[in-house]
């Protein structure tokens, strides 16, 4: 992590307090994924209380006079460049400058209402009726623009959000990047659904039985390395991974049990998530040097273990004659079998169950929606419009209901614009985090095949996660593979897997 100095008076205080401001934070995480999972209805208006009141009081505490003075402390002190005082300085630094442009009072409202907001578009997608979540996504929207405006952009609102989940990201980089990617994702698609046409996923469609899928997925999840002494798996309507504490990192997924694969790489995703939130270094929970470095890094993590470990045919052959065990149906199939239908490129309607390489196109829609709302040129009513619309001329279907369609994913009613591009970022880094392992770790594919996944997970202990956020994401990319986050190495990943 760099060279420890001993500890000076204001950098104590900065620790304390962020350690009290982290012991707040875990309780409202909890608080969120109690609501996620097993709150009863009835509770929500005073959990969206609670929720308002944690957000206000870790706000307040961090843009204290007392935390501005330590910080300047810190900073007129000088600690060396390379030091972990350093960089957490740093970010404290960035945060606080953020944070203080925003009033508490707009910080509680917009928790506040994201509570609410969660429930009605968990009814609202029950349902597939955009109506009784519009009312909701008015008001976040609202709010998003207000707290844009507090933090102060240059040329696009989308900018100052963008921030909040990867530091250093612009909208005119994005535009460019989707630029490039989409059309040369849309000349990939056709060949490789032809070529993927034998083995559809339809093809392991069966009998599942929910019990069997938690004992195989805990099987698999266990064996890439996630502690289940420190974390679990739970069922929600959309899957998500979080951490309120140290040896305590909650995982969730769905269920279908006609189709095994929308539960198993739901957990292999979030467990991704997880395996980071395990690595990050426990001595430095609660300082930025015990942080994720931004999401586009989380989600590296994901995409990493979900698809290059998760739907390599190699790691069917492995897994076969356990699933074979948890899944007697699957016995009919071969492993190459089994891998091309988790591998099947063909256009549809849900994001996290789509092919890699129709993935982003899902990702590129979702971010020219949201830019258009938060830039005021698309009206909340008009969304379902001109969401079916676009997914038409985009990935070819003709969307069939809000479910489907814009309905389909929870992060508009937590208010995270500005987070769906990482999702992106994350498949460029999770191939360029790939490609850099293979070459610098012996054996590394034999590893795998042989289901022995240490050696990747130490990697990526050692070469990205003990970091946290010591460096920004493009400084930590640039260090571990040799450059900033590029397009090329996830392309060439799909025109091989895909294209052969």
């Amino acid at each position: 992590m760099g060279r420890m100095i001993e500890p000076f008076a204001p950098y104590r205080s900065l620790l304390r307090r962020t350690a009290e401001i982290a012991r707040l934070n875990g309780a409202a995480e909890l608080l969120s994924w109690d609501q996620e999972t097993y709150m009863p209805p009835k509770a929500i208006h005073y959990r969206a209380e609670q929720i308002a009141h944690l957000a206000g009081l870790t706000h307040r505490l961090f843009t204290s006079r007392a935390m501005v003075a330590w910080i300047a402390a810190c900073e007129d002190h000088g600690f060396p460049a390379d030091s972990v005082q350093a960089s957490n300085v740093r970010e404290w630094r960035r945060l606080y400058d953020r944070m203080t442009r925003v009033p508490a009072r707009l910080v509680e409202a917009m928790q506040r209402t994201r509570a609410h907001a969660r429930e009605a578009w968990v009814e609202a997608r029950r349902r597939s009726q955009y109506s009784l979540f519009a009312p909701h996504l008015e008001k976040i929207l609202d709010l998003t623009r207000q707290m844009a405006d507090c933090w102060g952009y240059a040329r696009t609102p989308y900018d100052a959000l963008l921030d909040e989940y990867e530091p250093g990201a612009s909208t005119a980089a994005l535009r460019q990047l989707f630029d490039q990617l989409v059309p040369t994702l849309t000349r990939i698609v056709a060949p490789a659904a032809a070529r993927s046409a034998k083995t559809p996923r339809s093809l392991i469609h069966g009998h599942y039985p929910i019990a069997a899928q938690q004992a195989f997925n805990r099987e698999v999840a266990e064996a890439i390395g996630f502690d289940f002494e420190a974390g679990r798996v739970d069922t929600t309507a959309h899957p998500f991974c979080c951490s309120p504490g140290p040896g305590d990192c909650r995982l969730t997924t769905r269920y279908d049990e006609r189709d095994f694969f929308v539960s198993l790489y739901g957990v292999l995703h979030e467990a991704g998530h997880g395996l980071y939130d395990q690595g990050l270094p426990v001595e430095h929970h609660g300082t930025p040097c015990g942080s994720p470095a931004s999401l586009g890094i989380h989600e590296s993590q994901s995409r990493l273990w979900e698809n290059h470990v998760g739907r390599a045919e190699t790691f069917w052959r492995h897994w076969y004659p356990r699933a074979c065990h948890y899944f007697p149906d699957l016995a009919r199939l071969t492993p190459e079998q089994i891998a091309g239908a988790a591998n099947h490129v063909t256009p549809s309607f849900i994001r996290v169950e789509a092919d890699q390489v129709t993935y982003d196109l899902h990702v590129a829609l979702r971010f020219q929606i949201e830019l258009d709302l938060v830039e005021s040129r698309l009206k909340v009513a008009d969304v379902p419009a001109a969401w079916n619309e676009r997914f038409e001329k985009l990935i070819g279907l003709r969307v069939p209901d809000d479910a489907r369609g814009c309905l389909q994913d929870v992060h508009w009613s937590h208010g995270s614009f500005g987070y769906f591009p990482t999702y992106t970022i994350g498949n460029l880094n999770a191939a360029q985090l790939m490609d850099s392992a293979v070459a610098e770790v012996p054996g590394l594919d034999a590893a795998l095949s042989h289901g022995d996944y240490a050696p990747l997970l130490g990697w990526l202990r050692e070469r990205v996660h003990r970091h946290g956020h010591r460096y920004n994401p493009q400084e930590l990319m640039r260090r571990v593979t040799g450059h900033p986050t590029c397009p090329e190495h996830h392309l060439a990943h799909l025109e091989t897997r895909f294209l052969g």
